[in-house]
């Protein structure tokens, strides 16, 4: 402790300067950053253009009918707004409709509020079903508002998106024809703070080239394509890799192009900043540096090969030099587009390890250490902070700590992201985070899982309560799922909040959400949208929701044994799972039973209700590709429900040496499997080859394609590296329902699995634990390296498959 002297009293001094500020210092500090903002915005005629752009992309036979205007924040009181109002109601074949809007991205979100609530029309992404835009009037005959119009402001300036690992699990394939597409999407529910975090590998490689680092000593430090953001916050290396030079020029393209649009909408894009993850080789050429070499993180055996990172200490000058020089570099390829930076959490000093010493001085020298490198790349430079460590770590973080870290940086220079207040919010237990400004979020998804779930009281009152609550700090909303294209009610619920100062009153808000998302009013929908509410989006266990059915988290045990025996390490009793953001590690809650548990919150008899609902009304709706997708994820989400039950059936069958009715429900397990299969296979968006083929497409030549099917393909299945008799610990961890990987892959591991119980049933023998497992992993092994080709087109008559499967398995 006595090296901590002279720097205690530097960052004693230093700390007396950035004592929190009033209420009122408070509201300056974030509308000097907010004008800050606003000033490096594109010009007016540029941000109309491009509102004008969205409206071609999204209706082109009604590009007439709109009028766009960018105004001041002077004729929105203030603040954020649009404006709808009637153009020229006497005109025939002119605009109809004036939008205003202080920003591109207002206009836009104006646009879509008109559209909903004036024409009835529904807007998701593609893979979601897609947009329902029947309900619109021809050109001529939009609905006129009433009076002077309607204005909308945002409560709070920040409607922020995406989570650091979305660019893996949901992002990683897309070119720009689906970054266009995301990007209007974003516009359309109001998105104006949303992560760029593309292209950054080629940033990193021209950075630490100048710090004197090779090019082939990144080959082992950068991941590949499907395992970049865990490469990026230093959990792995190598892993999937190494990158081509094609790859990190076509991104570098890429981040370019969406930046580039995110401007002209009036976004303010958020850049990463150094986080400290630093190659091995700079170990060896500054051997003085202060570098750590960090803990294994969920490899088998340690297997250094892939564990075990390096990182730089904030404290060392070295990582301001080289903090500064990255954000020095985005600025000279992308121009000052920002001053907002990100902080990869899961590599950050305080989240993947604890200080060694909870001394408040300390702390604060380290996150002062951790603004400055940002501060001397950008003057202005804002640190965009996780907020999950003060929960994941509550032991550690106490009050002085917590105080320590967010008052280490001059007010209005830091934000924090509550991550999960949907589910764990901070704000309630932090004294709204000592007076730093937050943005409330919804996570909401792990791993681009595919399950229904939401907390929709969660999203609708939540950030209200937040915002109106004595001392709010509180300047946005976001959502930072881990991957998208699921459960789109809860992301238009949870976007309106950007625009909403009052709870929304959601069983109104239901009927109308399912009117405009199928074209029409169906009371038999609408019935069934109440019994989803109450059930499905209605979870108030407080358990993040990470997918855990069994038919595609394969339980990785033996029944046979008592729940204190061998059981592997990674499945301990399989699986409730909770994820821990801040430290990426998976912990199993100890069940009551010895059986594995799946997450299941609600009346499965009820949500089997709904299903015979949406089936009443398949007839009149069948036609809607909204309509559809919904139907198969219902039908999917009861499926995979009861195949839990049938897979315990199944095993305590086995545990009584009943095997006749071992027999019977381990094939209707493996039944299930096949039927689930044809029924998501009747849908495009529930296709395997489509993700596949996407992955391929970037590639340039036969080497990056099969680099990049195997990051596909391994993504998706067990994740991470393996030994012959343990699968990765992370297996499963991004499981997907699509069509093709049930029938391929989860169908084979069942049946195998299976087919070792029986044997070891019928013949009165041990099951053999090592030997299924060598046998699976194996044929794991083959399939993550394989090239068979997997539809990209449904097959199939969603209506009668699913009319089909509710009469086999619940008439």
């Amino acid at each position: 402790m006595s090296n901590l002297g002279p720097l205690f009293l530097y960052w004693v001094l230093t700390l007396l300067l950035f004592l929190p500020l009033s209420s009122t210092s408070h509201s300056e500090a974030i509308e000097a950053l907010l004008s800050r903002l606003d000033a490096r915005r594109a010009a007016p005629s540029v941000q109309e253009s491009a509102a004008k752009a969205v409206l071609r992309r999204l209706l082109p036979t009604h590009l007439d009918s709109f009028q766009f205007e960018i105004v001041s924040k002077d004729v929105c009181r203030g603040k954020n707004c649009f404006w709808i109002s009637n153009y020229n109601a006497s005109s025939k074949n002119g605009p109809k409709i004036m939008i205003k809007g202080t920003t591109a991205v207002e206009i836009a979100s104006g646009l879509h509020w008109y559209i909903k609530y004036w024409c009835g029309a529904h807007v998701s992404w593609d893979k979601t079903g897609g947009i329902q835009i029947a309900s619109i009037p021809k050109p001529g005959s939009l609905p006129l508002v009433k009076d002077e119009g309607v204005m909308i402001q945002r409560p709070v300036p920040w409607n922020y998106y995406q989570n650091v690992v979305t660019s893996s699990y949901s992002y990683v394939w897309w070119d720009w024809e689906r970054w266009e597409k995301e990007i209007d999407w974003m516009a359309l529910q109001g998105v104006n703070l949303p992560l760029a975090f593309n292209g950054q590998e080629a940033i990193w490689q021209k950075v630490f080239m100048d710090f004197n680092i090779r090019k082939k000593d990144l080959d082992g430090f950068f991941g590949g394509p499907a395992f970049l953001a865990w490469a990026r916050m230093g959990n792995l290396h190598g892993w999937g890799g190494p990158l081509s030079q094609n790859w990190l020029d076509q991104q570098l393209v890429l981040q370019k192009q969406i930046l580039s649009r995110m401007l002209e909408l009036g976004m303010t894009p958020v850049l990463p900043s150094f986080s400290g993850n630093v190659p091995e080789a700079l170990k060896k050429t500054f051997p003085s540096a202060n570098i750590t070499r960090l803990g294994e993180w969920n490899t088998i055996d340690n297997n250094p090969r892939w564990c075990c990172t390096y990182l730089l200490d904030p404290s060392d000058h070295l990582f301001i030099q080289i903090g500064k020089a990255f954000i020095k570099q985005q600025i000279k390829e992308y121009g000052d587009v920002t001053d907002i930076y990100n902080w990869p959490f899961k590599n950050d000093t305080f989240n993947e390890n604890s200080p060694p010493t909870n001394d408040p001085a300390y702390i604060s020298s380290l996150g002062a250490a951790i603004y400055k490198a940002m501060s001397q790349g950008d003057k202005d430079s804002v640190w965009l902070m996780q907020g999950w460590l003060f929960y994941s770590d509550a032991g550690f973080w106490k009050p002085p700590q917590i105080k320590a870290l967010l008052h280490s940086v001059p007010f209005g220079k830091m934000v924090v992201l509550d991550l999960f207040a949907d589910a764990k919010p901070i704000w309630r237990t932090s004294s709204q985070f000592y007076g730093t400004p937050y943005i409330w979020c919804m996570l909401h998804n792990f791993g681009g899982n595919i399950e229904m779930y939401g907390i929709l009281d969660a999203v609708s009152s939540g950030p209200v309560d937040a915002r109106v609550s004595k001392n709010s700090t509180m300047v946005g909303v976001g959502m930072c799922m881990e991957g998208i294209e699921q459960n789109p009610v809860v992301y238009e619920l949870m976007s309106e909040m950007a625009f909403r100062s009052e709870k929304v009153q959601l069983v109104e808000w239901l009927k109308t959400y399912s009117s405009r998302r199928y074209g029409k009013a169906v009371h038999h929908v609408e019935a069934a949208w109440e019994i989803l509410y109450r059930t499905i989006y209605n979870c108030t266990d407080g358990i993040a929701d990470h997918n855990i059915d069994f038919m595609v988290n394969f339980p990785d045990w033996d029944p046979s044994l008592d729940p204190s025996s061998d059981i592997s390490e990674e499945q301990h009793i399989i699986q409730k799972i909770f994820i821990q953001l801040g430290k990426r590690r998976i912990l199993f809650q100890e069940t009551t039973s010895d059986l594995p548990r799946s997450h299941l919150w609600y009346s499965t008899h009820e949500v089997v209700n709904a299903l015979r609902l949406f089936l009443d009304a398949g007839n009149e709706l069948s036609k809607s590709s909204t309509f559809r997708y919904d139907l198969v994820d219902l039908t999917r989400q009861v499926l995979s429900k009861l195949a839990n039950q049938v897979y315990l059936d199944a095993v305590i069958a086995f545990r009584q040496k009943d095997v006749k009715n071992f027999h019977l429900h381990s094939q209707k397990f493996v039944q299930l499997i096949k039927d689930i299969d044809t029924l998501l296979a009747s849908d495009d968006n529930f296709l395997l080859g489509t993700w596949l083929e996407s992955a391929k497409k970037l590639a340039v030549n036969p080497r990056e394609m099969k680099q990049y099917e195997w990051n596909a393909r391994t993504q998706v299945t067990m994740w991470f590296d393996v030994t012959k008799t343990n699968q990765s610990k992370l297996h499963d961890y991004a499981n997907k329902f699509w069509s093709g990987l049930l029938e391929n892959y989860y169908l084979p591991r069942a049946s195998t699995y299976f087919g070792y119980l029986s044997k070891a049933l019928t013949e009165n023998e041990k099951f053999k634990m090592e030997e299924w497992r060598q046998e699976w992993i194996l044929y794991s092994n083959k399939w993550q390296a394989g090239k068979e080709l997997y539809p990209v087109k449904a097959k199939g008559d969603t209506l009668a498959i699913s009319k089909r499967l509710y009469e086999k398995y619940f008439n």
